[in-house]
C-alpha cells in the first residue's frame, strides 16, 4: 500500500468528486494508486442546486453519500476539514471532527501525498461590509442551504400561524447574479405552495433583490437580462438596482444613498472568494481573492500540487482575466487534471487545460429559463423557455454521468420522476 502513488483530493464539490471518481476507475481499481478524497461534510449536492435546497424544493435523493460513492468507485473518503499543509514533508493536516454536542468524533489526522489536488471551492465575499457576517444567511455549502430552509419555514410559521393581520414576511437578497435571481424565483414559488398547503390564505411574502450594478445577470446579454428582469417584476419581486450596501443590521439593509430596506431574512449572494486559509498555505501563491495561482496545466508553483474549480486562478487565454467560476469550468478542469495525473504515472506530460465556454443559463424555476449558448457553428445564440430548461437540466445530467455513469443516471432520473408524483413539493421540516 505504501508503495502506491498517493493522490489526495481536498474538496468534494463538482470538480473534486468527479476527479476522485474518474481516478478511482482509472487508477484505484487497477491498483496503480491510492485515491483519497477529503471533505468536511458527508454528502455532496451539486452547488448550482443549493438554491433549491434553501427553498426546500430539492428531492433528498439528489444527495450523494461520499462513502457509498467511494465504495462504488474505488477511492477512499475521509471526513474532515483541512487545516494545514507541509510541502516539504508532503503532508496534509486535517482538524478534528466534532458532533453537535462538542464531542470529538474523529481526532486530528495527517495524510501523506505524492500528488495533491486542491478543490475546496469558494465562499461568499462580504467585502468587509459591516454586519454582513452576523446578520445574513449564505448559500456556499449544503449545511448553510439547509439552515436557510429551516429558517425560512420557521419564520413563515412564526409570522403567520395564529396571527390575524401582520406585515408580510420580508426576504431581501443582496446580489443579482445567477444565485440571487434563481433563489428569488424559487422562493416565490415556494411561498405560493406554502399558502396552497393551508399555512396562509395568500402568499403574503415580500421579495427584494438589492444590487450595486444597474443590470442584473451581468454574464448574460442585455436583452436576456432585461427579459429576466421583466419576469421578476411580473412575479412581484422588488428590484433595487444601483444600490450599494453599506451596512446590514438585524432589522434590515442600508444602502449608499441612505435608503433602509426592512427585511426579516437577509441573504448574501453578492460575490465569491476562495477560503481565507488558502492565502497562508505554506507559501503557495494566491491572488487578491485567495485563489491559488495555477499555470495552463492547473499546476501550482509546487510540481506536486494542482488546484481546480473556484479556488483556482487560471488565465483564460485569449479572453483576458481568469476562467470564470462556473460548474462547466469545474467539469472541464476535473477531466484535464485526471488525464494529467494518469499521464504522470505513465511517465508522460501534463495536459494543457483550455476552457471552452458553452454559455450561461439561469433558471427561474417553473416560470422560465433563459440563457445563451456558444458554439463554433452558430456563434452565440440566445435561448429561453422549454429549450433553455432542457439545456439547463443537461448540465446537471453531465455531472451525474461523470460520477454515476449513464445507466445509474438514467435510473435516478426515472426514480425521481416517480417520487415527485408521490411526495410533497417542498420539504417542511
Amino acid at each position: 500500500m505504501a508503495e502506491k502513488h498517493q493522490v489526495v483530493i481536498v474538496g468534494g464539490g463538482a470538480a473534486g468528486l468527479e476527479l476522485a471518481t474518474s481516478l478511482g476507475y482509472k487508477l484505484g481499481k487497477k491498483g496503480l494508486a491510492d485515491i483519497t478524497l477529503i471533505d468536511a461534510t458527508s454528502t455532496h449536492i451539486w452547488k448550482p442546486l443549493l438554491h433549491e435546497v434553501a427553498a426546500g424544493t430539492l428531492d433528498e435523493s439528489e444527495q450523494v453519500e461520499y462513502l457509498s460513492q467511494a465504495y462504488r468507485s474505488d477511492f477512499r473518503f475521509r471526513l474532515g476539514k483541512m487545516e494545514g499543509l507541509d510541502r516539504a514533508k508532503k503532508e496534509v493536516y486535517v482538524s478534528p471532527t466534532f458532533n453537535d454536542d462538542g464531542e470529538e468524533l474523529i481526532p486530528s489526522r495527517t495524510f501523506s501525498y505524492d500528488t495533491l489536488v486542491m478543490a475546496v471551492g469558494s465562499v461568499s465575499n462580504t467585502f468587509n461590509i459591516k454586519g454582513v457576517a452576523e446578520n445574513c444567511l449564505f448559500l456556499d455549502t449544503t449545511v448553510q442551504a439547509f439552515k436557510f430552509q429551516k429558517n425560512l419555514f420557521e419564520s413563515y410559521i412564526k409570522k403567520y400561524i395564529g396571527k390575524d393581520s401582520v406585515k408580510p414576511l420580508s426576504i431581501a437578497i443582496v446580489g443579482a447574479g445567477a444565485t440571487g435571481v434563481e433563489l428569488a424565483a424559487q422562493l416565490h414559488e415556494v411561498t405560493n405552495v406554502l399558502a396552497m398547503y393551508g399555512l396562509q390564505e395568500t402568499s403574503n411574502v415580500k421579495l427584494t433583490i438589492v444590487e450595486a450594478a444597474t443590470q442584473l445577470l451581468p454574464a448574460l446579454p442585455i436583452k436576456l437580462a432585461t427579459a429576466t428582469q421583466q419576469q421578476l417584476v411580473s412575479l412581484g419581486v422588488d428590484l433595487r438596482m444601483g444600490r450599494r450596501v453599506t451596512e446590514i443590521t438585524r432589522e434590515g439593509i442600508t444602502t449608499h444613498d441612505g435608503e433602509f430596506i426592512e427585511a426579516d431574512i437577509k441573504v448574501w449572494a453578492a460575490g465569491i472568494k476562495a477560503p481565507d486559509w488558502l492565502k497562508n498555505l505554506d507559501g503557495l501563491e494566491t491572488n487578491h481573492i485567495n485563489q491559488l495561482m495555477v499555470d495552463n496545466t492547473l499546476k501550482t508553483s509546487d510540481d506536486a500540487i494542482f488546484a481546480m474549480g473556484d479556488c483556482a486562478a487560471c488565465v483564460w487565454e485569449g479572453h483576458g482575466g481568469n476562467v470564470p467560476p462556473r460548474a462547466q469550468s469545474a467539469h472541464q478542469q476535473a477531466s484535464a487534471v485526471a488525464k494529467s495525473i494518469v499521464n504522470r504515472l505513465k511517465g508522460g506530460s501534463l495536459v494543457k487545460f483550455t476552457y471552452h465556454d458553452y454559455g450561461s443559463l439561469v433558471s427561474l424555476g417553473k416560470y422560465t429559463t433563459v440563457g445563451n449558448l456558444m458554439g463554433s457553428l452558430m456563434g452565440t445564440v440566445s435561448i429561453g423557455g422549454f429549450i433553455a430548461k432542457i439545456v439547463y437540466l443537461s448540465l446537471y445530467k453531465m455531472h451525474q454521468i461523470a460520477i454515476h455513469g449513464y445507466f445509474r443516471t438514467a435510473m435516478l432520473t426515472l426514480s425521481n420522476a416517480f417520487r415527485r408524483s408521490v411526495y410533497q413539493k417542498i420539504k417542511m421540516h
